[in-house]
């Protein structure tokens, strides 16, 4: 591996600043909730995660998201905040064993905002991100049963394939997520 002094914790490039083209937030009075502001995950935000992903799933997925993420990816992952309101988030990480791909573990978005654009805005800029690391592939993946997934996936580019029978092991199977980045 090459090291290269232009990047921060092994992460994104140190002068990515995965907020630097958002808009200022709307005024605490206004009747509207301040338009999230993206930055940089560190650590300590898995906590805030942890207690809302059951809440915004409905069911248990706590389990899929352990600390390690945080602890180890958090300079590849993404916080979106109205106020110091978690608006959403995005754990994604560089592959250190296939080394032009990036890969998105988890998205979650507040119900509230939901069919904003955020998690559409989250991942643009992970990618954009990857692009800047000479990434050319983002992958992902999902049960078989979230539709909801598969089709927000298809529009952003993805292409989706499966379920691919035992992907985590028997009787597993998986959706399977890949798009082509950069040039």
């Amino acid at each position: 591996m090459i090291h290269d002094t232009n990047r921060s914790v092994r992460g994104f490039p140190s002068s990515f600043d995965p907020g630097s083209d958002r808009p200022k937030p709307v005024g605490q009075n206004d009747p509207v909730p301040p338009e999230p502001t993206i930055r940089t995950a560190i650590p300590a935000d898995y906590d805030a995660i942890i207690t809302v992903v059951d809440d915004w799933w409905g069911r248990s997925v706590a389990p899929i998201l352990p600390r390690l993420f945080l602890d180890h990816f958090a300079a590849t992952s993404l916080i979106a905040e109205s106020g110091s309101d978690l608006a959403g988030f995005l754990i994604g990480f560089l592959s250190p064993t296939e080394a032009g791909t990036a890969y998105i573990h988890f998205v979650g978005v507040h119900p509230d905002r939901r069919g904003t654009g955020l998690a559409r805005t989250l991942y643009d800029r992970f990618i954009s991100a990857a692009i800047a690391d000479d990434r050319r592939r983002v992958c992902a993946i999902t049960s078989p049963g979230n539709q909801g997934s598969a089709a927000f996936h298809r529009a952003l580019g993805f292409t989706v394939r499966g379920p691919v029978t035992d992907y985590n092991g028997p009787d597993s199977p998986m959706l399977t997520f890949e798009r082509a980045i950069g040039g």
